[in-house]
């Protein structure tokens, strides 16, 4: 019995020990539990959350850039990643795998990077792993994502069909390579924007906001909706300077004789005189890839060069500033040619029996009789001559808004190690200094602008929520170059580079007044120096002549064709671009070209019967129309114009003598002819005789003249 009692007791003490340590175990977890509840629970709450949990940042629309007409030049579109909640609990298997087959043949069509099996694959794998992130699409742009709103399954609504669509910006211009360079675009080599993108960055960006997103099993984040989120304020948007019709007109033409001269790059850019408003400016650097021309290189402000002869310009403004010359001074240079320190300055030809006026050395562009000028000017003081330069703010940067402007270059005679004997004479014609070709056209805009020099303007405006809420004004750099006297000797001198000079065959036979300059310069590599292989070809200037509104400069790099002067490569890109702004911009007209009697010489007799009808109301003649049609002729006197039909056969060469290019041109081509125009104009005659019959494809030529 006592045995049996001590195994009993043996054994109790045993069961309560064990229900002790399981109590103190117990006891134990209800503290940990306690512990980590009020002491460590708010951390490892906050811990878990950002394991979760996670907030990112909600890109802001970046303000758009508009012409000075409104018109769009970049814009932010939006486009989407298209993702699907495969798994979702609204989704049956039923339906889902009813479905499948269609949405998938759907996708395929839709985003044809995968076919219809792989969707379908895909779409099922997704299912038995529980994706409710799949991705579906990236970059997907509104029009699609309502397609895909109609797609099965997808159809029944964001959250019974799983479709997520996760939006964001894209930047977009919607005219494409015009201008681009200027507006600006993403570098993402470099992470930043450039052009006017990058000058107004801060402007144009807005605030980013905040979204609170959940991690899911894929490790993908899942936006949600959250009252701790932040709304991304918009950018703001700018209204620039630019025309697009003139950029247009400025690009093709920079474009077409790019072509034409096998030239390596080059640059127009059209000003407003009394604003600075840069109206056009077009880049084209060739693509050696695809051997097209591309807006990849900001040359009018980035590309520093010797200007050549255009900057001749100056070196008559100080001579004749400083009473150093006179016009009608006589200068020997002989067979056009003269040695300085053992360089040989040299003309192209020599000019006329080899005594010339000074007139005639800036009119003909004579290097050697421009370095007589200058030389025998401020030799003694060769600090007298970069002195006013200086004064005159041209060896300072413009500081426009664009990042890139190069410094100019123009050295002074007290720095010893760059400076030689030669290099008076040579800066006189634009060597041995450096400018970009905006740096250049400034200077004679200040011309025309009578001495007034200003800042080149690219934003005139910042507007938001459709309110405009600032404006540019125009920035004077010098209010007065030089003297009037100075000023209207220098316009008399660019005249006389139209009408006599070395201008005169391309620029002469307008109906309204051009100034400028032509440069040839040649391009110098380091310290091989200068070779008649790589030439800079130029034209700046300005119109019309006597009532400046414009400024323009061209200049197109290293021709390869054959042609190398300014004359015959860039001024004819001057002209095109001049002569559609002088045809579109009737209020720069002079008021004698308006007179009613004049009525017959300056406008079309012969065209579309709408725009001859607007054409003569705007100068206010009564219009009558016998009896309408597309086409008609007219006859004119000094307060009515009477208005008669034409009628052409398809099939027969129609008589469009009289007619201007455009309405010519869109009639033979209807008729299925080949056109080739000759001269500017109306048409004075034509290759092909009127009334034949019509042979598909030939080719019919087009004489063109001012005054028919």
């Amino acid at each position: 019995m006592t045995a049996a009692k001590n195994i009993k007791r043996d054994i109790l003490w045993r069961v309560y020990l064990v229900y002790a340590l399981v109590l103190l175990f117990g006891v134990a977890i209800v503290l940990k539990l306690a512990y980590i509840q009020f002491r460590e629970g708010e951390a490892l709450l906050k811990k878990a959350q950002q394991q979760e949990l996670k907030f990112f940042n909600l890109e802001a629309s970046r303000g758009n850039i508009y012409a000075d007409d409104g018109s769009l030049l970049a814009t932010s579109i939006p486009v989407f990643e298209l993702r699907m909640d495969v798994d979702s609990e609204n989704i049956s298997d039923k339906l889902f795998y009813s479905k499948v087959d269609s949405l998938a043949y759907h996708f395929s069509r839709l985003f044809p990077h995968l076919s219809k099996s792989a969707y379908k694959q895909k779409l099922k794998k997704a299912r038995k792993k529980g994706n409710r992130y799949l991705l579906i699409a990236r970059n997907v742009n509104y029009e699609q994502l309502q397609i895909v709103k109609t797609f099965p399954i997808l159809r029944l609504g964001k959250f019974k069909g799983g479709l997520i669509a996760i939006p964001r910006t894209q930047r977009q211009m919607p005219f494409g390579e015009l201008a681009r360079r200027t507006i600006g675009y993403e570098n993402k080599k470099e992470n930043l924007f450039v052009g006017l993108e990058g000058a107004y960055a801060d402007v144009i960006e807005g605030v980013s906001g905040k979204q609170l997103k959940r991690k899911v099993n894929n490790g993908d984040w899942i936006p949600i909706n959250d009252e701790n989120g932040v709304q991304p304020i918009d950018g703001k948007d700018l209204i620039t300077t630019i025309d697009v019709n003139i950029q247009d007109v400025a690009q093709n033409a920079l474009y077409e004789h790019l072509k034409e001269h096998k030239a390596f790059q080059g640059c127009a850019i059209l000003m407003e005189v009394a604003t600075g408003h840069i109206k056009a400016i077009a880049n084209l650097r060739l693509d050696t890839i695809d051997s097209t021309y591309k807006e990849s290189y900001n040359y009018a402000i980035a590309e520093s060069v010797e200007p050549g002869s255009t900057f001749k310009l100056v070196s008559f403004m100080a001579a004749l500033e400083f009473n150093k010359v006179k016009l009608t001074d006589s200068l020997e240079t002989g067979n056009g040619w003269k040695r300085y320190y053992g360089q040989t300055m040299k003309d192209d030809h020599k000019i006329g029996d080899g005594k010339i006026t000074a007139r005639t050395a800036f009119e003909k562009s004579s290097n050697v009789g421009t370095s007589i000028i200058i030389e025998n000017a401020f030799k003694e003081n060769p600090a007298e001559f970069v002195d006013f330069i200086y004064g005159i703010k041209l060896n300072k940067k413009l500081g426009i808004e664009i990042q890139g402007e190069r410094p100019p270059v123009i050295k002074h005679p007290s720095n010893k190690k760059y400076w030689y004997g030669t290099s008076l004479p040579w800066m006189s014609i634009g060597y041995e200094l450096q400018l970009t070709p905006i740096q250049t056209l400034a200077i004679y805009n200040a011309v025309a602008n009578n001495g007034k020099y200003i800042k080149p303007m690219f934003v005139k405006g910042i507007r938001h929520g459709g309110k405009l809420i600032k404006t540019f004004e125009t920035e004077v750099l010098n209010e007065k170059i030089c003297s009037q006297f100075t000023i209207d000797t220098l316009k008399s001198l660019m005249e006389g580079v139209v009408e006599r000079g070395t201008a005169s065959l391309t620029l002469k036979n307008t109906i309204y007044k051009i100034a400028g300059k032509t440069g040839t310069a040649q391009i110098a590599k380091g310290k091989q120096g200068y070779d008649k292989k790589n030439y800079n070809a130029s034209f700046a200037g300005y119109f019309p002549a006597d009532n400046p509104k414009y400024s323009c400069i061209v200049v197109v790099n290293n021709p390869k064709s054959g042609r190398i002067y300014g004359s015959s490569v860039a001024a004819p890109v001057f002209k095109e671009i001049a002569d559609k702004v002088y045809a579109s911009e009737l209020n720069i007209h002079a008021e004698s070209e308006y007179l009613a009697d004049d009525l017959n010489r300056y406008v079309r007799g012969k065209g579309n019967t709408k725009d001859l009808k607007l054409l003569y109301e705007t100068f206010n003649s009564h219009t009558e129309i016998e009896q309408y049609a597309d086409w008609a002729t007219f006859k004119a006197d000094s307060t009515n114009v009477q208005l008669s039909a034409l009628q052409f056969d398809q099939d027969i060469v129609p008589n469009v003598k009289g007619m201007g290019a455009r309405d010519a041109t869109y009639l033979l081509e209807k008729a299925g002819l080949k056109v080739e125009s000759i001269g500017r104009g109306l048409v004075s005659s034509q290759s092909l005789r009127p009334g034949l019959k019509v042979k598909p494809g030939e080719t019919i030529i087009l004489n063109l003249k001012t005054n028919i």
